[in-house]
């Protein structure tokens, strides 16, 4: 019998994609998990929409004009990028894809149209739909906000009923009723996803091999 070390190669890290209709609180629950959780990596969407206030550049966006972003598509440099109400979204490439590599679990925060968009090439990431405790609490969310006219009210509002008629291309669903409660069913979901047999399995083979 050969010997061996018995460990594993350092594991690819998960690409967990959390989206759901605007004003679900993905932001919050998003700032609150990564206090909880400091090893997932954050990565930073790019928008054409004016910042709001408070947010920083690099930190919760990176602020593009139409034109930067639009360089950014025709070069390949968008994993994934929509258009909704009026502004691009969309994420960088080359951070997601090192840092997947180097082992470590990314989270996307991103919109629905995104998060189908990069299921087309991520379809083993895990994909989170967050959703409002009822239709009236998340219209009052977006009005209590205080960014947007009615009319934009309006507009996302329509948008969000469209939005989760798609919670079926979704792993999983979680009710935002509570922050802290909607980190924990996160954490859960990431636990059990490292220890899938189709994650682990490939890599015991290194044990199975070493042995004659």
């Amino acid at each position: 019998m050969t010997s061996n070390t018995n460990t594993l190669e350092r594991e690819r890290g998960i690409l967990i994609v959390l989206s759901g209709p605007s004003g679900v609180g993905k932001g919050t629950v998003c700032a609150a998990l990564r206090k909880m959780s400091p090893d997932i990596v954050y990565s930073v969407s790019a928008t054409t929409r004016s910042p709001r206030q408070g947010e920083v550049e690099g930190v919760n966006y990176f602020f593009k004009s139409r034109e930067q972003f639009q360089q950014l598509i025709e070069a390949d440099e968008m994993l994934e990028w929509a258009e909704y109400v009026g502004n691009f979204y969309g994420t960088p490439r080359r951070f997601v894809e090192e840092t997947l590599r180097a082992g470590h679990d990314v989270i996307l925060e991103i919109e629905v149209q995104g998060a189908l968009k990069v299921k087309q090439s991520f379809a083993e990431g895990v994909f989170i739909f967050l959703l409002p405790p009822s239709l009236d609490e998340l219209q009052n969310r977006i009005v209590t906000r205080g960014t947007e006219t009615d009319e934009i009210i309006r507009s996302r509002m329509s948008v969000a009923v469209d939005e989760i008629k798609l919670m079926e291309h979704y792993d999983y669903a979680i009710v935002n009723d509570r922050v802290e409660t909607a980190c924990a069913k996160i954490q859960a979901i990431l636990t059990a996803e490292h220890c899938r047999r189709e994650r682990v399995f490939p890599k015991i083979t290194q044990w199975i091999d070493g042995v004659n």
